[in-house]
């Protein structure tokens, strides 16, 4: 039985991003979905909960704006990565989700048949992916690039360092998308 998907977003997502837990805030405690972001709900976030998550939404928007243009328009979207985050991130039609939970391959989309292979899943963090696999909530194949950068090709996963400047700085962004371009190149 798969593990209940959570997090902010949509579930019919392009992009996916893990993250080990959730906002430390009551709604989060029982959130049991995924749910797009609303009405400031971002910034009330960074608000509540400090600069850690203003660090994840900040790289969550510098990462998806690196992505290689051949294969998502996420930068096309708006003039700045500041722009797309406040406008666009974790919203409704959006395609991108922060998910709290295990990453599931095998999701398979309300208004789809079948499963979305095309998904990007992006693992923050060699721990957080360490402690999947060895919880079994997460059944992958990972070949370790380095330290801090593995990928699985078949289920179209990438492990990068967390979504902290000074883990994955901005050469650290340009090596995630060269990995993204290399994982679209093997399909």
């Amino acid at each position: 039985m798969t593990e209940q998907v959570v997090g902010l977003g949509e579930y019919d997502f392009n992009v996916a991003v893990y993250v080990a837990k959730a906002p430390p805030m009551p709604y989060f405690e029982t959130l049991q979905s995924i749910e797009p972001v609303i009405n400031e709900q971002i910034n009330t976030i960074n608000q509540h909960c400090g600069n850690g998550w203003r660090k994840v939404f900040n790289i969550y928007a510098k990462v998806l704006f690196a992505l290689p243009s051949e294969h998502y328009s996420f930068a096309k979207q708006a003039d700045s990565w500041q722009a797309y985050r406040d406008k666009f991130l974790l919203q409704k039609n959006s395609k991108t989700a922060l998910l709290f939970s295990a990453p599931d391959t095998t999701i398979t989309c309300p208004d789809k048949a079948t499963s979305n292979k095309n998904q990007l899943h992006i693992i923050a963090g060699r721990t957080h992916v360490k402690n999947l696999l060895q919880q079994g909530k997460l059944h992958a194949q990972f070949d370790w690039l380095d330290d801090e950068f593995a990928i699985d090709t078949t289920n179209n996963i990438i492990v990068c360092p967390y979504f902290d400047y000074r883990q994955l700085s901005n050469i650290k962004i340009a090596r995630l998308s060269e990995l993204v371009a290399h994982l679209k190149g093997t399909k």
